[in-house]
């Protein structure tokens, strides 16, 4: 079965620290004070992938995958809402946060929201196995997504309850060796497990989603009282 990720969308969904009349910022979006040189890669002792020239202990995860090295300033100069950090994002799949607030994401019986742009063409039983980039959101925060992502709104979009979502893979920059030392190939995702996986700098985490479900978002609104036409970002 394919395994695809959610392309990087422009959200303007609120958020929670937002003062009224600003723009709508997410979580997981960067900020251009959170902008740094590109550190320094090489080949890691032994041609087993690469690394950093000065590495530490926190640059991996517990999987031995080298991540992009996070600026934490939040708040300070423009937001980037193109780009999402990559520290942030992974903490909101970790701990399945939403994305816009950073407070839970929703969930019921039937699992965990997630909104999708809909590619149920894709394949049969789509979304199933899916490598979704973006986390999860709460209700109020989807609420306001449907409204004001233009690419929600271009392209379509499904609400989806996940019952068993587990972090599957990553999204980063593979390199490859070259004769002066790593030189970079392009984007991939890469599941948990691929043989590629020493020649990455992740930047995102992937969510597999498993036992996936479509539902009605706007009766999941008015069930919880949410008036999504009355809902204002600022």
């Amino acid at each position: 079965m394919p395994y695809t990720a959610v392309p990087a969308r422009k959200e303007r969904s609120r958020s929670a620290d937002d003062p009224p009349g600003q723009p709508t910022v997410p979580y997981i979006a960067s900020w251009t004070a959170e902008s740094r040189p590109p550190a320094h890669i090489v080949n890691r002792p032994g041609g087993r992938g690469i690394a950093y020239a000065d590495e530490t202990l926190h640059d991996r995860d517990r999987h031995g995958v080298l991540w992009y090295r996070s600026v934490f300033r939040p708040r300070q100069g423009r937001p980037k809402f193109g780009t999402v950090h990559a520290a942030r994002q992974r903490r909101t799949m970790r701990k399945l946060l939403c994305q816009v607030c950073a407070g839970p994401a929703d969930r019921n019986d039937d699992g965990v929201l997630w909104l999708l742009g809909d590619d149920r063409d894709d394949w049969p039983g789509w979304p199933e196995e899916m490598g979704a980039t973006h986390p999860p959101l709460c209700l109020r925060c989807a609420a306001l997504s449907v409204r004001m992502c233009p690419f929600l709104r271009r392209g379509g979009h499904v609400a989806v309850r996940v019952r068993d979502p587990r972090p599957a893979g990553v999204v980063g920059a593979l390199y490859e060796s070259g004769p002066a030392g790593p030189l970079p190939v392009g984007q991939v995702l890469l599941p948990r497990g691929d043989v590629r996986m020493p020649w990455v700098l992740a930047s995102q985490m992937a969510m597999g989603l498993r036992g996936c479900t479509f539902v009605d978002l706007e009766a999941e609104l008015a069930s919880a009282g949410i008036d999504m036409r009355a809902l204002r970002p600022g």
